[in-house]
This record gives structure tokens, sequence and C-alpha cells, in this order.
């Protein structure tokens, strides 16, 4: 039976965390706040963990998690990053954006796009996110806690709970979170490709590009 916490959303407990880590580290899957929604994590070595997610949100397998990081170091460590786009990363993270970078050689094939060897990444700008990736040490494979039959993500952690207990291990609840995702931008190219439209500020994007 799924486990919820009730943690505190700006000054996490670390003890807390480091239950939540602990279930990570014993290969579970977990929901936990972001800057954008909540959202479904395992680590990004965890095979059965992705399949689970996969399954918790009803979609495919060919849907691409994201791997969330603490800081740019470690971002950069788990992918391509040339000057141009360390530029834009520096601006924008932490904060509400995944990045689509060429992925480094040390990610697993699994989780990457076959044919670009791409990945997404993101730097969330949450306290509760960044205390537990400095617990666990290592990032998280990510996705937002949605399924086809929602129209938007699920605002409030007792419709959470009820609706996925049967399919996680732990949530760490800290009362209601965002509804809108992560803007999404493409950094592959020549130029930055806007692929969503969330919560991240676009204008402020399009500003950087032309500057």
């Amino acid at each position: 039976m799924a486990r919820r916490i009730d943690i505190h959303p700006t000054h996490p407990q670390g003890r807390l965390l480091k239950q939540a880590a602990d279930v990570l580290r014993d290969d579970g899957i977990i929901v936990y706040p972001t800057d954008s929604t909540y959202a479904l994590g395992c680590r990004m070595n965890a095979h059965d963990g992705q399949q689970r997610i996969h399954a918790v949100r009803r979609d495919s397998v060919r849907h691409y998690l994201t791997l969330v990081c603490p800081d740019l170091s470690s971002l950069a460590s788990h992918a391509r990053v040339d000057n141009q786009a360390f530029r834009l990363l520096k601006m924008l993270t932490p904060g509400p954006y995944t990045f689509i970078l060429q992925a480094s050689r040390d990610i697993p094939k699994r989780i990457l796009d076959p044919k670009r060897k791409t990945i997404g990444l993101r730097i969330p700008d949450h306290p509760v996110v960044q205390g537990l990736l400095a617990e666990l040490g290592e990032p998280l494979l990510s996705a937002t806690l949605t399924d086809p039959s929602l129209d938007a993500p699920l605002l409030e952690p007792e419709e959470l709970f009820v609706r996925y207990e049967k399919s996680i291990d732990l949530m760490l609840d800290i009362g209601a979170c965002g509804l809108q995702p992560t803007t999404i931008l493409d950094l592959t190219g020549p130029r930055p490709l806007l692929v969503r439209e969330g919560r991240g500020d676009v204008a402020r994007i399009l500003d950087l590009d032309h500057g």
C-alpha cells in the first residue's frame, strides 16, 4: 500500500526526504511536487520504475520521460551542451522549462529518442525536488502525473492519492500544486525551437533568441 507523506513545501524535513529517497533506491516510484505540476519519478536506471510510470500514465513506452537534475553541472554531465545552449540554460534555470538536448553516452538507450539520441532534461525551482535530489544523489527519471482520460493534471493531493495509490509507492504531499506543464525547448538546432508553450515565459525566450 502506498504511503502519503505531508511535507513542508518550502522547508522540507530531511527525514521525510530520506524516506522518499529510500523508496527510490529500492526502485520504487513516487509522486512529488515540482514548480509546474505533481510528477511521477523513479531512478534513472530503474527499468521497472520506468515501465510503471508509463503504466500509470497509460501512455506508450515511446513517450519519452524527462531527466530531472539539481543544477547545470549535473545536467551538462548527462547531455551535450554547446556555448549557445549553456547561455540559455544559465538564464532559464532553475525554472519550469524542459530542454531537449543530445544525450551523453552514460544515458541508458531505453530512455532516449532512438533516432535522434536526444533526451529531455530540466532543473526545477522547488525546494522539495532540490532536497530530494540532494538526498538521492542522482537525477530522477520523471513525467507529469496525468493520463489520457484527464483534460488537465489533477490539482488536489487527495484526488491524486485516491486515484493512484494502488500504482505508486509513495506520495510527497505539499497541498495543491500547479496545473500548467513546463515549456519545452529543443536546443539541438542552430536556434531554440519552441516545442510546447507551458508555464515558462515564452516572451523571455524569444527575447533571448533575438538578443
